[in-house]
Protein backbone atom coordinates (compact mmCIF):
# COMPACT_ATOMS: atom_id res chain seq x y z
CA UNK A 1 0.00 0.00 0.00
CA UNK A 2 1.41 3.48 -1.01
CA UNK A 3 1.24 6.09 1.71
CA UNK A 4 1.88 9.52 1.94
CA UNK A 5 3.09 11.63 4.34
CA UNK A 6 2.13 15.06 4.15
CA UNK A 7 2.17 18.51 5.92
CA UNK A 8 4.10 21.64 5.91
CA UNK A 9 7.51 22.99 6.41
CA UNK A 10 9.58 21.84 8.94
CA UNK A 11 6.95 19.61 10.41
CA UNK A 12 8.80 16.81 10.92
CA UNK A 13 7.79 14.39 7.49
CA UNK A 14 11.05 13.06 6.97
CA UNK A 15 11.72 12.50 10.85
CA UNK A 16 8.84 10.25 10.42
CA UNK A 17 9.56 8.43 7.47
CA UNK A 18 12.70 7.98 8.90
CA UNK A 19 11.67 6.43 12.41
CA UNK A 20 9.64 4.13 10.98
CA UNK A 21 11.08 2.71 8.28
CA UNK A 22 12.50 -1.17 8.36
CA UNK A 23 14.85 0.22 5.63
CA UNK A 24 17.83 2.81 5.72
CA UNK A 25 15.27 5.69 4.25
CA UNK A 26 15.91 7.66 0.68
CA UNK A 27 15.63 11.24 1.50
CA UNK A 28 16.08 13.73 -0.51
CA UNK A 29 17.14 16.64 2.01
CA UNK A 30 19.68 19.39 0.69
CA UNK A 31 21.18 22.52 2.86
CA UNK A 32 19.22 25.56 2.67
CA UNK A 33 21.40 28.13 1.06
CA UNK A 34 20.94 31.79 0.69
CA UNK A 35 18.94 31.56 -2.05
CA UNK A 36 15.93 30.39 0.21
CA UNK A 37 16.23 33.72 2.38
CA UNK A 38 12.73 35.30 1.97
CA UNK A 39 10.76 32.15 0.31
CA UNK A 40 10.82 30.11 3.07
CA UNK A 41 9.93 31.23 6.04
CA UNK A 42 12.51 29.53 9.46
CA UNK A 43 11.27 32.25 11.64
CA UNK A 44 9.14 29.52 13.85
CA UNK A 45 12.03 26.63 12.95
CA UNK A 46 14.87 26.69 15.40
CA UNK A 47 18.00 25.19 13.94
CA UNK A 48 16.22 24.44 10.58
CA UNK A 49 19.32 24.09 8.08
CA UNK A 50 18.20 21.36 5.69
CA UNK A 51 14.74 20.76 3.33
CA UNK A 52 13.41 18.43 1.32
CA UNK A 53 13.59 19.00 -2.40
CA UNK A 54 11.92 15.77 -4.10
CA UNK A 55 10.92 13.08 -1.38
CA UNK A 56 11.53 11.09 1.26
CA UNK A 57 11.02 6.88 0.55
CA UNK A 58 10.65 4.10 3.35
CA UNK A 59 8.96 1.14 3.99
CA UNK A 60 7.28 -0.47 6.67
CA UNK A 61 5.37 -4.21 7.31
CA UNK A 62 2.90 -4.03 9.78
CA UNK A 63 2.42 -7.97 10.11
CA UNK A 64 -0.48 -7.81 12.40
CA UNK A 65 -2.30 -6.30 9.40
CA UNK A 66 -0.68 -8.90 6.80
CA UNK A 67 0.26 -5.70 4.73
CA UNK A 68 3.48 -3.43 3.80
CA UNK A 69 3.37 0.25 3.50
CA UNK A 70 5.42 2.18 1.07
CA UNK A 71 5.87 5.49 2.49
CA UNK A 72 6.56 8.57 0.19
CA UNK A 73 7.25 11.90 2.33
CA UNK A 74 6.58 15.30 0.36
CA UNK A 75 8.35 18.33 0.33
CA UNK A 76 6.69 21.05 2.74
CA UNK A 77 7.30 24.58 1.11
CA UNK A 78 4.69 25.65 -1.83
CA UNK A 79 7.03 25.64 -4.38
CA UNK A 80 7.54 21.94 -5.11
CA UNK A 81 3.68 21.07 -4.65
CA UNK A 82 3.56 20.35 -8.96
CA UNK A 83 5.18 16.92 -7.07
CA UNK A 84 2.22 16.21 -5.12
CA UNK A 85 0.03 14.99 -8.34
CA UNK A 86 2.61 12.89 -9.40
CA UNK A 87 3.63 11.31 -5.65
CA UNK A 88 -0.13 10.41 -5.04
CA UNK A 89 -1.39 8.53 -8.09
CA UNK A 90 -1.70 5.23 -6.38
CA UNK A 91 -1.75 6.37 -2.79
CA UNK A 92 -4.78 4.71 -0.64
CA UNK A 93 -4.31 7.02 2.04
CA UNK A 94 -2.11 10.00 3.55
CA UNK A 95 -0.61 11.39 7.31
CA UNK A 96 -0.94 15.13 7.15
CA UNK A 97 1.54 15.95 10.08
CA UNK A 98 0.90 19.06 12.35
CA UNK A 99 2.03 21.20 14.73
CA UNK A 100 -0.31 23.22 16.91
CA UNK A 101 2.10 26.02 16.91
CA UNK A 102 1.87 27.01 13.52
CA UNK A 103 -1.82 24.72 12.48
CA UNK A 104 -2.46 26.99 9.46
CA UNK A 105 0.66 25.32 7.88
CA UNK A 106 -1.30 21.82 7.57
CA UNK A 107 -4.54 23.54 5.75
CA UNK A 108 -3.17 23.43 2.35
CA UNK A 109 -2.73 19.70 2.76
CA UNK A 110 -5.78 18.42 4.21
CA UNK A 111 -7.16 20.78 1.30
CA UNK A 112 -5.33 19.26 -1.25
CA UNK A 113 -6.69 15.38 0.00
CA UNK A 114 -10.18 16.35 0.85
CA UNK A 115 -9.91 17.78 -3.14
CA UNK A 116 -8.76 14.23 -3.83
CA UNK A 117 -11.45 12.30 -1.87
CA UNK A 118 -8.17 10.40 -0.51
CA UNK A 119 -8.96 9.29 3.11
CA UNK A 120 -6.05 10.70 5.20
CA UNK A 121 -5.71 11.35 9.12
CA UNK A 122 -3.86 13.89 10.76
CA UNK A 123 -1.20 13.04 13.21
CA UNK A 124 -0.03 16.21 15.93
CA UNK A 125 3.59 16.24 15.99
CA UNK A 126 4.74 16.67 19.71
CA UNK A 127 7.52 19.09 19.25
CA UNK A 128 9.52 19.71 22.53
CA UNK A 129 7.83 22.91 24.60
CA UNK A 130 4.48 22.51 22.52
CA UNK A 131 1.58 22.61 24.25
CA UNK A 132 -0.80 19.68 24.45
CA UNK A 133 -3.86 20.38 22.95
CA UNK A 134 -7.26 17.58 23.14
CA UNK A 135 -7.32 15.71 19.50
CA UNK A 136 -10.96 17.34 19.88
CA UNK A 137 -10.14 20.95 19.91
CA UNK A 138 -7.43 20.15 17.23
CA UNK A 139 -10.26 18.02 14.91
CA UNK A 140 -12.87 21.22 15.62
CA UNK A 141 -10.06 24.19 14.72
CA UNK A 142 -9.63 21.76 11.54
CA UNK A 143 -13.35 21.52 10.89
CA UNK A 144 -12.73 18.24 9.64
CA UNK A 145 -14.40 14.80 10.33
CA UNK A 146 -11.21 13.07 9.93
CA UNK A 147 -9.52 11.30 12.82
CA UNK A 148 -6.74 12.87 14.83
CA UNK A 149 -4.07 11.51 16.50
CA UNK A 150 -1.03 12.20 18.60
CA UNK A 151 2.65 11.47 17.29
CA UNK A 152 5.96 11.69 17.99
CA UNK A 153 7.32 11.90 14.78
CA UNK A 154 10.94 10.86 16.14
CA UNK A 155 9.74 7.58 18.02
CA UNK A 156 8.91 4.65 15.86
CA UNK A 157 6.25 3.28 18.18
CA UNK A 158 4.40 6.72 17.72
CA UNK A 159 4.67 7.16 14.13
CA UNK A 160 3.42 3.40 13.72
CA UNK A 161 0.38 3.93 15.74
CA UNK A 162 -0.73 6.59 13.44
CA UNK A 163 0.36 4.68 10.66
CA UNK A 164 -1.76 1.89 11.83
CA UNK A 165 -5.39 4.68 12.42
CA UNK A 166 -4.66 5.41 8.75
CA UNK A 167 -4.66 1.75 7.32
CA UNK A 168 -8.13 1.35 9.23
CA UNK A 169 -9.65 4.57 8.52
CA UNK A 170 -8.94 3.88 4.71
CA UNK A 171 -10.10 0.37 5.27
CA UNK A 172 -13.46 1.89 6.73
CA UNK A 173 -13.56 4.36 4.13
CA UNK A 174 -13.29 2.06 1.21
CA UNK A 175 -15.98 -0.15 2.54
CA UNK A 176 -17.89 2.48 3.04
CA UNK A 177 -18.03 3.82 -0.47
CA UNK A 178 -18.50 0.06 -1.65
CA UNK A 179 -21.83 0.19 0.21
CA UNK A 180 -23.04 3.28 -0.98
CA UNK A 181 -21.97 2.06 -5.08
CA UNK A 182 -24.01 -0.94 -3.85
CA UNK A 183 -26.88 0.86 -2.62
CA UNK A 184 -27.13 3.07 -5.76
CA UNK A 185 -27.39 -0.06 -8.20
CA UNK A 186 -30.74 -0.40 -9.83
CA UNK A 187 -32.36 -3.29 -8.47
CA UNK A 188 -32.76 -6.32 -11.26
CA UNK A 189 -36.77 -6.59 -11.99
CA UNK A 190 -37.80 -10.24 -12.03
CA UNK A 191 -40.21 -10.87 -15.69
Amino acid sequence: MKIIIAGGFGVGKTTFVGSVSEIPPLTTEAHMTAASVGVDDTSRIAGKTTTTVAMDFGRITLPEQDVVLYLFGTPGQDRFWFMWDELTVGAVGAVVLADTRRLPDCFAAIDFFEDRKLPFVVAVNQFDGALVHPVTDVRKALDIEHPVVMCDARHQPSTRAALIALVRHALEATLAEEARAARSQPTPQRT
